[in-house]
């Protein structure tokens, strides 16, 4: 199958903390149970806590079963919105077993862990990334903006009664926004509901990348260590520098290629995954940095935006 070829998969990219990641998405775009202040996605087109067959398992196999002979790390479900929405979870990790020795990582906002039913079906992954980024109701719905149906409470409940019936691993994500969750009283209260969980990682991360919402601010290294500071040696420090979040190699290719592209002709984000390969995704990251950079050009034309090299 060729990378243009892909629908499901993306990668596999480095990441700061899986290693070699082969991502794969089982919603579309950005059907999800949240629609994050900081999501770098942009806004959720699709909020709902329905769990169906979003994304067809046979495809998505059929497509990792490419990559069977690649080093990867992990093969990681997670991608473009909130990949527990798919009711046939369960059948991706089994047949990815079946196919891969390969550790299953699935990184998830937890809004379903309660779940009995989605325990049973990703009892089998390897590791678990859920992130939880507030305590409070109120800080829950301004960050996380969710589906009117869910309350901060119950999904830490479920994080708890996940952690009882699964034996991988846990890492818990709270991704800190200045000025909206990370005040001590917050932190306090969320380091008091999760403490005695059992989790294996608690992982402090903040805003690296362009957020939906412009009035979203990352947190800066000495208010992360203050922050970290609050849960006594039990947290770290995942965000504040994006430098070691990708390989170099990769980067340096992936911008020539984009590069390269945009001097023949203007593309939309669609377009450079499209003819490179690559996932919407990292073609939006990547774009965005070498806009930052000064090295590409944006215009909109009808409504639709252009990039093109300078």
């Amino acid at each position: 199958m060729s990378r243009e070829m892909r629908r499901y998969t993306y990668g596999p990219v480095l990441s700061r903390r899986l290693g070699r990641s082969l991502g794969i998405d089982l919603v579309p775009y950005k059907t999800c149970t949240f629609d994050c202040v900081y999501c770098q996605l942009g806004r959720t087109t699709n909020k709902t806590v329905e769990r169906r067959e979003y994304l067809p398992v046979r495809s998505i196999l059929r497509e990792i079963e490419e990559f069977s002979w690649e080093r990867i790390d992990y093969i990681t479900l997670a991608g473009s919105g909130e990949p527990t929405l798919n009711s046939k979870i369960g059948e991706v990790i089994e047949g990815i077993k079946s196919i891969s020795s390969t550790p299953v990582a699935i990184l998830t906002n937890g809004s379903l862990l309660g779940m009995r039913s989605l325990q049973d079906e990703i009892s089998s992954a390897d590791l678990v990334i859920p992130s939880i980024d507030a305590a409070s109701q109120r800080i829950f719905e301004m960050i996380n903006r969710p589906h009117r149906s869910l309350r901060i409470r119950s999904i830490i409940e479920g994080l708890r009664a996940f952690r009882e019936r699964f034996s991988g691993e846990i890492w818990l994500e709270v991704m800190l926004v200045k000025g909206l969750n990370d005040a001590p009283d917050e932190i306090e209260l969320l380091k008091s509901m999760i403490e005695d969980i059992g989790l294996d990682k608690i992982q402090l991360n903040t805003v690296v990348r362009p957020p939906c919402e412009d009035w979203v601010l990352p947190l800066d290294e000495r208010e992360m260590r203050a922050v970290c500071n609050l849960f006594r040696g039990r947290a770290e420090i995942i965000g504040v520098s994006q430098a070691a979040d990708v390989g170099h190699e990769r980067v340096a290719e992936v911008r020539s290629q984009i590069l390269e592209l945009l001097g023949r002709r203007p593309c939309t984000i669609e377009d450079v995954s499209g003819t490179i390969g690559l996932h919407r995704n990292e073609a939006l990251k990547q774009i965005t940095i070498l806009e930052k950079e000064g090295l590409i050009s944006s215009r909109v034309f009808e409504g639709v935006r252009y990039f093109r090299a300078r």
